[in-house]
């Protein structure tokens, strides 16, 4: 087979669809970003197809040096491929970079790539890797150091690695497919995929698919901190804080556009949003990582102004479909049907979000499909349950003690028990409830964003999959979407999408209240560190002014 390389000035074809949807109001200007630009077609012309400018940088007032103190919670490091909390990529991502990068408009830009493109049918992907790119101990960063990280993601076989459902396209047997990834030559690999999948290159942009050096076969990247990256780790302390600075041993290839810091703190402050406040106050820190509730606002009185970020987080109360009661379709229908998603949304998240519709997908998803919402009937609910024989059954419902998420559980659980069914609460500190947050019967999980629909359906309901903690297997779901990871039209991809979402539904996979809006608090002099749909802490952009 060969294949031509398309011309700079020629736009995929799907990427002309795309912003004919949109200008037809089908898809909104994020969805097309996401999706164009996924398809390797530059942001600026991505624009360009709907007749606008891309927005131009704003004056930059950034100086060189100083430090920032961030308050976050710092967790014990391991492989990158199995990282499951954005802050432990964060504390990283000053050495370890990625392919690309989701930004807040909703393009992908180039980051270690310089370019890609697909061809047609989203089965075949050029990557033009960045040319003079080194890694901090002087090697050259070339076409096989990536083909070795798509071989390291595809490897099933590590307990945890999220990046094998990824990239199930380039897999086979649970590991890298012979011949999925050619490298055409030091700067240009092929990515042959046994399916077509619109989210392959978005996905290298996930937390988990930080970029490593060929050498690196331990836990922990802070230990082996090989990278391509600006800055180096000074310490890291679970639990307590960690200390990344400036690397003056190396040349960054994106030398005059970042690293403008020399010095960045993450300070661990536990869970307590009062104390975060404190500290500020304190002058201890300067901003947060993410803020919640009340205190939003209550961090602009003391002259940290917010900024904002509408996402597809969200918190999933999920029913462990492995373990009983929960493996009956009666009785997790049941618990749906008692907890009206609007007040959990009022009283355990301030209404700063939308409410959701229990499957997942959200509307800032392209794939998203209206379809009859869930049914709120307490009355149901509760006959439901004594026809199951459970009248006398006490159900428990277990959460981390975050406030946010304590408070969205506290609603659910009240609701239920309005409704006449025996329920507990149980609140766990972190430390404790992660230890084995895959096999609690009932608990909830907060979920970060991804920029499509596909992305969170395939790691969390997959059967089988590293993050499937409903233990939901379902072989009609599992080929639907099969399916839609391959449709490029907006209107056929929804009508896939809404068979998915309806089998979410009939099957009660979980209560899921609500999308989350992101917020962050910084003091006025910090500049570039505006609040990220996905979590990203990107401080080699952050500045003092």
């Amino acid at each position: 087979m060969t294949h031509s390389k398309r011309k700079a000035t020629e736009l995929h074809r799907a990427a002309r669809l795309y912003a004919r949807e949109c200008r037809e109001g089908k898809l909104s200007r994020r969805e097309f970003l996401t999706r164009a630009t996924a398809l390797g077609v530059a942001a600026p012309a991505a624009y360009g197809l709907l007749g606008l400018a891309a927005p131009q940088a704003k004056a930059q007032t950034e100086q060189m040096g100083g430090s920032l103190r961030m308050q976050m919670d710092i967790k014990a490091q391991r492989d990158p491929r199995t990282w499951d909390w954005s802050e432990l990529a964060n504390v990283c991502r000053g050495w370890l970079e990625y392919l690309v990068s989701y930004e807040r408009d909703g393009s992908i830009q180039p980051v270690l790539l310089e370019s890609w493109e697909a061809n047609e049918d989203a089965t075949v992907f050029t990557l033009n890797i960045r040319p003079g790119v080194k890694w901090n101990n002087g090697d050259d960063f070339t076409a096989a150091d990536v083909a070795h990280n798509f071989e390291r993601w595809c490897d099933a076989s590590v307990e945890g690695n999220s990046m094998a459902g990824r990239m199930s396209a380039l897999a086979e047997d649970g590991k890298l497919r012979d011949g999925a990834v050619e490298i055409v030559d030091d700067l240009t690999i092929r990515l042959h995929l046994s399916s077509p999948d619109i989210a392959i290159i978005v996905n290298t942009a996930d937390y988990p698919a930080a970029v490593v050096h060929p050498s690196f076969t331990g836990d922990d990247p802070v230990a082996n901190p090989i990278g391509t990256g600006p800055y180096r780790p000074v310490s890291h302390n679970t639990g307590i804080g960690a200390v990344i600075e400036r690397n003056p041993d190396h040349t960054w290839w994106n030398e005059g556009n970042g690293a403008w810091l020399d010095r960045i703190e993450f300070v661990d402050l536990g869970t307590d949003p009062a104390a975060w406040m404190a500290a500020a106050e304190g002058g201890e820190i300067d901003l947060t990582y993410q803020t919640t509730g009340d205190f939003v606002d209550l961090f602009e009185m003391i002259g940290l102004p917010k900024s904002e970020a509408i996402t597809a987080s969200t918190l999933a109360v999920r029913f462990n479909q492995t373990q009983a009661p929960y493996d009956n379709v009666n009785v997790r229908r049941a618990l749906q049907m008692a907890v009206n998603n609007e007040i959990v949304l009022e009283l355990g998240y301030n209404d700063l979000g939308t409410v959701a519709e229990n499957h997942h997908v959200c509307p800032i998803h392209p794939e998203y499909a209206e379809i009859p919402g869930p049914v709120f009937d307490p009355a149901q609910a509760k006959a439901m349950i004594e026809a199951e024989g459970l009248a006398d059954h006490e159900f428990e419902l277990i959460s981390i003690d975050d406030n946010w998420q304590a408070a969205t559980c506290d609603s659910v659980a009240a609701q239920i028990r309005a409704a006449g069914i025996n329920i507990k609460r149980t609140i766990l500190p972190g430390a404790t409830f992660w230890n084995d947050w895959l096999n609690y019967p009932f608990s909830s999980t907060e979920w970060n964003m991804r920029p499509l629909g596909v992305q969170v359906l395939n790691l969390a309901y997959r059967s089988g999959e590293a993050w499937n903690e409903a233990g939901f297997a379902n072989a009609e779901f599992d080929a639907l979407l099969d399916e839609a990871n391959g449709i490029a039209d907006a209107d056929a991809r929804r009508e896939v999408m809404a068979k998915i979402q309806q089998i979410m539904l009939d099957e009660g996979v979980l209560i899921q209240p609500y999308w989350r809006s992101l917020y962050r608090n910084a003091r006025p002099n910090v500049l570039n560190a505006e609040m990220h749909p996905t979590f990203e802490v990107r401080y080699q952009h952050y500045a003092l002014s």
